[in-house]
């Protein structure tokens, strides 16, 4: 009995660390005025009939704060990398020598670092209501052991705490990334 409770809270837990780790990630693409790698995460290249991400096709380096520097692994593919790049939503223009593309990333205006933080309030939102839809599907678990007898009322309402902790712990921490990723945007 115990046992089952402890294992649907384990369950809460690991599905609950998805979510954020998710969140995390998700947040991680979202351009600011600061270069980061991650921003070409999300850019798959035609490469030869195949679509390949393209951190598999080239090294991808933070050369300066507003400047990112790839170098592709075969020198041939640097016009597919290009056009994928002009193709995605990353807003960015490449720039290449034959052997390196360089992206240069512009200062985001006023406007567009507004519009940045209602996107990244948005994906943080998704975040908490999957926090939240895993809680609600556990407290229904925990509602129909009770229900079948094979947890008392007490052994009930003790995992019912635990799991609202759990779930407070993880959109205070979705809470956390989200004002990072706030002040990152805002940063000027």
């Amino acid at each position: 009995m115990a046992e089952m409770i402890d294992e649907f809270l384990a369950d809460a837990k690991s599905r609950m660390h998805k979510s954020v780790e998710s969140t995390r990630n998700e947040l991680a693409t979202v351009r600011t005025g600061r270069a980061s790698p991650h921003l070409l995460d999300r850019i798959v290249v035609d490469y030869y009939g195949t679509e390949t991400p393209l951190r598999q096709l080239s090294n991808i380096a933070t050369t300066e704060a507003r400047l990112l520097t790839l170098t592709p692994y075969d020198k041939s593919a640097i016009g597919a990398i290009e056009k994928a790049i002009l193709e995605s939503d990353v807003g960015l223009v490449p720039n290449n020598d034959g052997n390196v593309i360089r992206l240069g990333i512009p200062e985001l205006t006023e406007e567009r670092r507004k519009e940045m933080v209602k996107v990244v309030h948005g994906v943080a939102e998704e975040g908490k209501v999957a926090v939240r839809n895993i809680r609600r599907d556990v407290m229904s678990d925990l509602r129909e052991l009770k229900k079948e007898g094979e947890a008392g009322e007490d052994d009930e309402r003790r995992a019912e705490e635990l799991l609202q902790k759990l779930t407070d712990q993880k959109v205070t921490e979705l809470e956390a990334i989200l004002k990072g990723k706030e002040e990152e945007i805002l940063e000027v």
